[in-house]
């Protein structure tokens, strides 16, 4: 990793589960938190002034019945998520489960002043806030066929440790998965993304995969 900037990512979850924080220098977990406020999460990042943070929820409601394009996007590479419903269909729904897409709309909301959301255009400027998800992350190092939700304890943990990372202290899936968008985040400002989607639908960045070229139609730089 050739960023010097320490880098955040962020597992959303519902009420009960609650929100999981880690903060990555270089390698090393320097920060790892749970069930922390969205406020006190940005107050974290400031303090260990982070350059980027990942975030493991949509970034925007679907508009319309079209679907985002990022979500038809990675589905034509065989990577699948929770389709985004517009905000007034989750807002009816009393399942609950649309209750960490909400968490994750008070996170985006609360780092918007300070961490600008991600928007494939232009010079990142000192800190950026972005969509991501461990599946897609994992599939990106692992590839399509590998990577498997059944297999996903083993997978991501083996990711972090061939970038280096010691997970020994992350107890839980949702830190490591945490941890995995914090890794993103460090691709991010190393310039070693792929970002899909477009600016109605909110864009989701993931590392660039093993092989991907400078000038590749899909590796989108800064600048």
């Amino acid at each position: 990793m050739r960023s010097q900037r320490a880098v955040a990512g962020i597992d959303i979850g519902g009420d009960r589960k609650g929100n999981h924080l880690v903060i990555l220098r270089d390698t090393q977990i320097v920060c790892n938190l749970r069930s922390q406020a969205p406020e006190q999460m940005v107050e974290k990042c400031l303090q260990f002034e982070v350059g980027a943070v990942g975030i493991d929820a949509p970034c925007l409601w679907r508009v319309g019945e079209a679907g985002r394009q990022a979500e038809k996007e990675l589905a034509r590479q065989r990577i699948f998520s929770f389709a985004t419903p517009t905000r007034a269909t989750a807002m009816a729904s009393r399942s609950g489960f649309y209750e960490w897409m909400f968490n994750g709309e008070l996170v985006y909301q609360a780092f918007a002043p300070h961490f600008p959301l991600f928007n494939n255009g232009g010079e990142l400027g000192d800190r950026v806030s972005f969509e991501t998800f461990p599946h897609a992350i994992t599939s990106a190092f692992l590839g399509t066929a590998v990577a498997s939700a059944k297999q996903k304890r083993t997978q991501r943990r083996a990711i972090l440790q061939n970038a280096g990372i010691d997970a020994t202290s992350l107890k839980s899936i949702d830190e490591v998965d945490a941890a995995l968008c914090a890794l993103t985040a460090h691709c991010l400002l190393d310039e070693r993304f792929v970002a899909y989607g477009d600016e109605l639908g909110g864009f989701i960045v993931v590392p660039a995969p093993a092989g991907t070229l400078k000038g590749s139609s899909e590796y989108r730089f800064r600048g």
